[in-house]
Order: C-alpha cells, then structure tokens, then sequence
C-alpha cells in the first residue's frame, strides 16, 4: 500500500493484475523444504517476476518486437490467505503503466524460486484503452534457471497466423520453437519438448531374450504411430532399443503440462496400486504355479464379488512392501479375501449373460460394438493370400444356418440384409502359431449372426479355425459349431461362444480401445503442440481433446503393454500383442475413422441424404451407432460453426502456414508410416479441415468412452469376456470330452481364464472403467475464458445445449420396451455414450456413462 502511495505521489500510473496459481508445496504435501526456500527467496526480494508484452509499441532495441513493459514482482506470496478452490491461491501484481505502451499481447513470467508452481491464470481488470485482458495460462512453471529462454504467455485472444499484430508474431514463432526442442538429449521433467519417436521402448533385452520385443514404427513389415520421444539412452544389449525406467517408476517424461493433475494423480495411483499390477506379479506367477486355483462352478466366481475369494496368504509379499499397504493394495480384510464391486452385468441375473441374445446384443451395445459388419458373400471369404495361406475360405454352409433363420430362406436374409458377421479370422489367422505357442491355445473365428423381426440379432453358426498342421500354405482347419438347446451340444455351443468372446475381447484392447484411440492420436497432440500456436483457433479447438492422453499412453508403456506387463499376462495375443496390432495398423485409414465413414464401411448403414448424419442404419436399434450419430452430428456442427468464424474461403486454409505445417507433420512424421497412402486429405479447404478436427475429437472423446467406460460393466465379470483360453475345444470321444460331459462348468472355467489372470484382468478394467474425480466431459471447458471470442463461445453454448437434448432422448429410448438392445436380458441400459454435460458433479467412479472430452483413461 506504501508503495503504491508513493507511486501515486510520483505521478506513475499503476495498472493492477490478479494470478491464480498452484503452489508446488499445496499440490505436494511433504514438500516443505521448497516452501521454505521460496519464502526466504521472497524475503530477499528474488520473487516471481511478471513483464507485459505490447502488441502496439515496438521496441527499437528488440528487433522491433513488442516492446517488454517494466518488471512487476507477484505479492503477498508468503501469506496467501485467499483460497479460491482447492490448492489455489489468488495473488496481485501491480504493473507500471505508459499509455504509450497500448494493448498488452503477452506476459513474460520468470519464476525465481526454487521450485515450480502451476500458473492457471493472469487477469488484468482494467487496462486504459482496452478494458480487461485476460491470460488463460494453465502451464507448470519452473525455476528460471531450468530454461534458456523466457516462458511467455498470450492473451485469450485468437489468431491466425497472418493475423497475429506483427509485433508479436516473433514471440508466437519463438514458442514453438522452444517446444520442438533439438532433438537431443534426455528429457528432464521441467522441459516442455513434444518430439517423435518409435515404439523401441517395450521390451527390456537387458533382462533376458524373453523380454526381447519387437520395434514398432519406422518398418514397412511393423508399421505404428509415433510416441513422445524421452531421449533415454539405449539398453546394453540392443542399441536399437530404449531403456527402461525402474520396475516401480511411473515417472516417465512427457512434456509437464501434458501430465495428470495432482487430483488424477492420486486417483490413479489409488487405483492403481490397487492392481498389483507389475510389484507383485512375478511372485503372484510363482505362488499360483505351485497352488494353482481355479473356479470350478460359476458360483465360485460370483463370490469374487459377493464376499471375496481367498486367494493366498499375504506373507510371501512382506520382503516386496509393507503388509497394511498389501492389505489395502489387494484391497483384502487381511485373511486374504479378494474383493471388487458387482459389474452390472450380473447385477440382476446372474445367469442372462450367458444367453445367445445377451451374446448378440453386446456386438451391438457392448464393450466394442464397433466390428460387427454385413456378411456381403456366402460363405464368408477371406482376404489373406492364398499363396501363403492356402485356402481361408469358410466351412459354413447352408444346412449350419437355416434351421435358425426363423423361416426365412437363406437368400432371401442375404438380399434383405439379415446377416451379419463378428470376423476375427484374418486377422488372427497368420499369428494363430505364434499365439498357440505359448500357454494359449486358441482360434480364429468366425460369428454369424441373424437380424430378427423384433429388431433384436441371434447367434447362428460359429466357425473356429487352425492353420493346417502341415503347414500354413495348406490352409485352415475349421470346426463349424451351432446352437445347442440341451445336453452335450449346449456345453459345446457355449464353449464355441467363449472363443469367440476371447477374439473379440483381445481384438476390443488391442485394436479397437489401444490402437485405435490412445495410439493414433498421439501423433496429433504432439504435432498440435509442435506447429499450432495457443493462440491459433485450432489449437483452442483441439486442445481439450488432449488433456492427459501423452500421460495415460506413457503410463501405458511403462506398466501394462510392455514385455511381461499386465496386457500381456491377461490377453490371449501373450508377447505377439503388440506385434499384432502393428500388423493391424497397416490397414488403418484416418478417414474411415469417422463414424458415418465407419459404418458404411461395415456395411451396417447406407448412405442417405435425408439423415443428419448422411446415413442410414440397417440395424435400427443399434445402441452404439444411434448413440453415435446424434453425437457425432453435434460435434460436426459444433466444428463447422467454430472454423467458419476464422475461415471465410479455402483459400484462408491453405495459406495458413501453421495449419499446413502441423497437417505435413501429422501425415509425414506422427503417422510418416502412412505418409504415401493416397486417402490423406489435402487440407486445402474448409471442408478438409472440419472433416479432420470432427474426426479427432469424435476418436478421442466419444469413440474412446464407448470403448473403455463399459470395461468392467461387462467384463468384469470375465466368464462374459474371457481374455483368455487356454485349451482346445474338446475331440469327441476324448478323456476332455467325457470330462466336459460331466462337469460342463468345470471344463468351461478351466478352458477360459484363469483365477490369477482373472483378478489381474478385472483390477486393469477396473482402473480404465473409472472416470476420475477431475474429468472434463464433452460440451465443457476446464476454463470459462478459453477464448474472447464472443462467436466462438456462444457456438460452444450452442453445442452443449445439443447434448443435453442427447442426454434427454437416450433416457427416452432407454425407457422404450420397442428398443430391446438397449437394455438386453441382462438389464443395463446403454449409457456409454450419455454425454454427462448436462450434471457433471459427482460423475467419477464406475458410472457406466458419460464422455470426457480426451483419452484420459
């Protein structure tokens, strides 16, 4: 106050400034040491140092950029007595102002601490001239002494590049060039690099030729999107290959404003330890190698649920790390009980999963309703080359199915577009050796399925497949199995069920949920961060639909689909996982990953003008995909609107210099394994550009949550999902086959997975499952003030105001007796695409619905 007195007495003018921020020992607890440093720091006036940036008054002596104001010191930091919400903190600055100086564009921050603080935000309230400016920060800001160069800050005003005052463009083309980095070096927790590299960092050959994987990316046989690059030096033994960070480090880099919140963070690590998931798995191996449990009746695998299973004695892990934290992590009441919620699916009936109309309706409103397609030709065919693969053509025939086709003649379901297929054939089929090599021992498969009057789909032949015993160029062997009612044929039919289930659950995590979401959209956040300024109406755009997906991936690579991690040990691929969807991304087109483009592409819709959506459904009640539309057409007009406010012409696309480059980057680098395919956009119009942003955040938010949120919904109770199997179906007339027949749940829980592969699994799933307490859901912004662009927000508006209605007509159909796939024999409604905009409070946990804004899980 003094100061200011004395300032006035002077004739200065002041200009006042509010900072909300984190400080680094509120979010961290036990880090009282930094707290005090700091505050000895403040006492010796080497405080928190703020300068404006004109974007009017040049400054001769900086090469003409904006002019950088006098330094301004933050206040009261030592007693911050202001709280706004938890751990932040409210502090003033008060800035020298010259009239001169005009519109201040940017703020320069030098944090001369010890220790970092995450800035959320900078707000001056009344600038002569201008009125309030606002910094929509959100960044982690380190010691000075940790860059070697100056963190800078823009205003909440959106630019094109052409557009930017000329006196800031070279600060807005410096950033970006301090965020692309050199390419070089290890990568420290305070650097804000975003860089490429391959997926070299999986397999740990230090620790032996079992640990020994294969490199994914940069390879015309083991294509793969790029990951954010660490710069950890290489193994001993492979100079090709990464290091890899301790057994129990989740502290692996990525750029620190891209990692989890401190709320996510203990969410996770809650959660998370909670799994065991790498401590413990090793000597849990060795424990259930000697004692090996098993369920031996479905009642056995309920009280995993119902009171806990008892599993072992918690002594053998006292040497790894404390017994009451082993008591909680194996959330146990210490005799060593094992307990998870109840998944919904056997919420009301503890029998109805097993039904064939139960089986059907998950390929349509399941965990991944995404690969059910028409059968177009009969009997299916393959597309694997015959000279490698001899002969792939199916075995099921027309006496299979008719019997089941309710009368109707099988041409006439064909014309009519009656039957579908849940393919797992091509793509397991030239790995089926590999995979059977280890303790799996699986099929391909083939499912076909028949579109009833009621709108409902029945099972009607399952087809398992081998590669010829004397050698793959010979072709396939096949077993055609169909619905048994009663006795012996019933038990096989619902073995015949189980590995088709364990097809499409290990297709679900490797391909629909990992590739598909986590995988292919790194590359866009860190081409984003490289090449788009904050500033620039693309990056305002996508950034929400970023937030968390670089850590969730790291985490990912580090703990679960590493060599021997959790994937690996409850997953039917084993070590030839990853491998496998490497293969798998050879067919991936970024255009087909629309939902319109999607379905048509199945065959389940049909182009139609008179649609919103441009298409048709074939199946009509088909959860996911009605669902689906309503938001995919929300966010194409939400899209549409936003870029039409900065783009009038073509034109203004193409010569955007940092679009261009960010979409040569994504093509060439993020996905440079695909640079030459022809299906690229040009990204030469308006058009070009909302079809691209729509996709992005249709994969990240919508796609995502209807493939991971309904995880331990419907598999968590694993029988419904198995992951795994691991013997043959039965010969009949074998000692396998008697046994089969006379205990079919016995022989039924041994085939599928097992009891430690089952706990491991429902732990994974039940961390993915969960939203976290700080989720931002579709429709919502972390920031009020994202942008001042007054169009933009109220087109923002208008887009949550669609997904209410959304909200309110999935109720409605999930209320309708007429939709029978909506809530199944089992009785859950489908809700994984309800977006939750409309009551956001309280929505963490295992709610089976809503739709956060990124891949964040």
């Amino acid at each position: 106050m003094f100061s200011e007195i004395m300032d006035h007495l002077k004739g200065k003018k002041k200009i006042e400034g509010s900072v909300v921020l984190m400080k680094k020992n509120v979010l961290d607890v036990n880090d009282f040491n930094a707290s005090m440093i700091d505050s000895v720091a403040e006492f010796l006036g080497s405080g928190v140092a703020l300068q404006l940036v004109s974007s009017v008054l040049p400054d001769p002596v900086n090469k003409n950029k904006g002019k950088v104001g006098a330094s301004a010191n933050l206040e009261q930091w030592v007693n911050l007595f202001s709280p706004l919400a938890a751990g932040e903190s409210k502090l003033k600055v008060h800035f020298e102002w010259d009239d001169h100086f005009g519109a201040p564009g940017a703020v320069i921050i030098k944090n001369n601490h010890s220790s970092e603080f995450f800035l959320k935000s900078i707000t001056l309230s009344d600038v002569p001239h201008v009125g309030r400016v606002h910094f929509d920060c959100n960044s982690w800001v380190y010691p000075a002494n940790k860059y070697k160069y100056d963190r800078i800050f823009f205003s909440n005003q959106t630019y094109l590049p052409s557009e930017m005052p000329p006196l800031l463009r070279p600060y807005r083309e410096q950033e970006l060039v301090n965020l692309r980095g050199t390419g070089k070096g290890e990568l420290k927790e305070w650097d804000r690099v975003y860089d490429y590299a391959v997926y070299n960092d999986l397999g740990q050959p230090d620790k032996g030729p079992d640990y020994a994987r294969q490199i994914l990316g940069n390879s015309a046989d083991f294509p793969y999107p790029r990951r954010g690059r660490t710069g950890r030096p290489p193994s001993k033994k492979d100079p090709n290959v990464e290091s890899r960070l301790p057994l129990l480090s989740l502290d692996i880099y990525v750029p620190r404003d891209e990692r989890f919140g401190h709320l996510k963070m203990s969410d996770f690590l809650g959660y998370a330890l909670k799994s065991v998931v790498q401590v413990l798995l090793p000597e849990l191996k060795a424990v259930f190698d000697k004692t090996p449990d098993e369920f031996d009746t479905f009642e056995d695998t309920y009280k995993l649920y119902d009171g806990g299973i008892k599993l072992m004695k918690l002594d053998f892990v006292r040497d790894f790390i404390p017994f009451e934290m082993v008591k909680e992590l194996l959330r146990t009441d210490g005799e060593g009980l094992y307990k998870f919620p109840t998944p919904q699916v056997i919420q009301d009936s503890k029998t109805a999963w097993r039904t064939d109309e139960e089986f059907a309706r998950e390929t349509l409103a399941g965990v991944n309703p995404v690969i059910i397609s028409l059968l177009k030709e009969f009997p299916p065919t393959s597309k694997l080359d015959p000279a490698k693969y001899g002969d792939q053509s199916s075995s099921i025939r027309a006496h299979h199915v008719e019997k089941s086709l309710d009368g109707t003649p099988l041409a006439d379901a064909l014309h009519n577009n009656k039957l579908f297929i849940l393919n797992h054939h091509d793509a397991l089929m030239p790995y089926l050796r590999k995979i059977n090599s280890t303790s799996t021992k699986t099929y391909a498969s083939r499912t076909l399925l028949f579109l009833r009057a009621d709108g409902t789909l029945k099972p009607v032949a399952i087809e398992l497949s081998l590669p010829h015993p004397d050698g793959d160029e010979h072709g396939a062997i096949n077993r055609v199995f169909t619905p048994g009612e009663s006795g012996v044929e019933h038990v096989v039919w619902q073995l015949a069920k189980a590995y088709a289930a364990v097809n499409d659950s290990g297709v679900h995590q490797l391909i629909s949920h990992w590739l598909n979401t986590h995988a292919v959209i790194e590359p866009f956040v860190i081409a984003t961060n490289r090449q788009l300024s904050v500033v620039h109406p693309v990056h305002k755009l996508l950034s929400p639909h970023y937030r968390d997906t670089m850590n969730i991936n790291a985490l990912a690579r580090q703990i679960l689909i590493n060599a021997g991690g959790v994937l690996e040990s409850t997953v039917f691929p084993r070590k030839y996982a990853m491998e496998m969807s490497a293969v798998v991304y050879k067919s991936w087109v970024f255009t087909e990953q629309g939902l319109p483009a999607d379905l048509l592409k199945r065959g389940v819709a049909v182009e139609d003008p008179t649609q919103p959506s441009k298409v048709r459904l074939l199946i009509e009640d088909y959860p996911y995909a009605v669902d689906g539309l309503a938001i995919w057409t929300a966010i194409e007009s939400w899209v549409s609107e936003y870029l039409e406010i900065y783009y009038k012409t073509d034109e203004s696309v193409a010569a955007d210099t940092e679009l261009q480059s960010w979409w040569k980057e994504v093509r060439y680098v993020g996905h440079g394994d695909k640079k030459d395919e022809p299906w690229w956009p040009a990204m030469t119009s308006v058009s070009d550009l909302a079809s691209a942003c729509t996709t992005l955040i249709w994969i990240s938010s919508a796609l995502h949550a209807a493939v991971n949120f309904g995880q331990y919904p419907y598999a968590g109770y694993l029988p419904n999902r198995p992951t795994v199997s691991r013997r043959f179906m039965p010969e009949e007339g074998s000692a396998e086959w008697a046994e089969m027949e006379k205990e079919p749940e016995k022989v039924f829980l041994k085939t599928i997975t097992s009891q430690l592969q089952t706990v491991l699994g429902v732990s994974l799933i039940e961390i993915l499952s969960r939203h976290s307490s700080d989720e931002v859901y579709l429709g919502r912004r972390a920031s009020e003030e994202w942008t001042r662009e007054v169009e933009a927000v109220k087109a923002f508006e208008r887009f949550g105001e669609r997904l209410v209605g959304i909200e309110e007509r999935i109720v409605e159909m999930n209320g309708d007796g007429r939709f029978k796939n909506r809530f199944g024999p089992v009785k859950v409604p489908y809700t994984l695409l309800y977006p939750n905009t409309s009551n956001p409070d309280g929505a963490s946990g295992l709610t089976g619905k809503g739709i956060p804004n990124s891949v964040s899980i």
